[in-house]
């Protein structure tokens, strides 16, 4: 999806199985799907985790704020923060191929004054000054078609993340929870937002554990985030009440 120099980026594939349609970077790895009867949910678990920021804002703030997906995948968080939350979005994404996959399979809407794809190096583009300090919630879900661990990883990329962000901002990234790179990159984020700005999921059956950082930490109470996620998940659909029990700060 983004890396610094890619030899050759991988062939775009689609699949089916029943209601569902899933997206492949050229092998038989799930980097993104999508609800046939539902194109605007999110399927996948971990993709729902990556809306764990919702936990840390009034509800009501929510359409006027900004998000950006680092890595488009099969458009599916572009999507939900676009027509669910009727966010102001954008996504880097380095693969025209996914691109123009998600346009034509993915019912990903056309460009508008709400809505933008910057076909670009993510690592690169987050650089750029217009994007420093605008948006209330970052992304990042960026593998290749290998999938073996996240491409842009390092303590200074988790810091240019953070210059993204609003005061009330937060990142929230995918990483594999059971591999041994998650340590390693747990500790590169905690590097560069401080220990106690940094939030964890348990994994996923499949291994997925989101982990979610504040440019501001906050710590409110389990009963206050558990008032909050029953109206995320009375507004949106989301299963938040049930990330109550997997969800908790990193430090002790």
């Amino acid at each position: 999806m983004a890396s610094s120099r890619p030899p050759t980026l991988p062939e775009v594939t689609i699949s089916e199985d029943g209601e569902v349609r899933f997206l492949h970077l050229g092998t038989e790895w799930i980097q993104g799907s999508m609800l046939l009867d539902s194109p605007f949910d999110i399927e996948l678990d971990y993709v729902q985790r990556m809306m764990a920021w919702l936990l840390f804002v009034d509800p009501d703030t929510v359409p006027k704020r900004r998000a950006l997906q680092l890595g488009l995948g099969s458009a599916a968080l572009t999507k939900f923060c676009f027509k669910k939350l009727r966010m102001d979005t954008t996504a880097i994404e380095i693969n025209p191929q996914v691109l123009a996959v998600c346009r034509q399979w993915f019912k990903l809407p056309p460009e508008s004054a709400r809505l933008r794809v910057l076909l670009a190096d993510a690592g690169q583009e987050i650089r750029q000054p217009q994007h420093l300090g605008r948006f209330d919630a970052v992304q990042v879900d960026l593998y290749d078609h290998e999938a073996a661990a996240p491409v842009l990883d390092s303590a200074d990329f988790y810091a240019d993340c953070r210059q993204l962000l609003t005061d009330e901002g937060c990142m929230t990234v995918n990483l594999f929870g059971r591999d041994a790179s998650y340590e390693r990159s747990l500790a590169s984020i905690a590097q560069a937002f401080g220990e106690d700005a940094v939030w964890a999921f348990k994994p996923t059956r499949e291994g997925n554990t989101i982990v979610l950082a504040q440019r501001t930490p906050q710590h409110p109470t389990r009963m206050a985030l558990l008032a909050r996620a029953e109206e995320i998940q009375s507004r949106w659909g989301l299963p938040a009440v049930k990330w109550m029990r997997l969800f908790k700060p990193i430090a002790k």
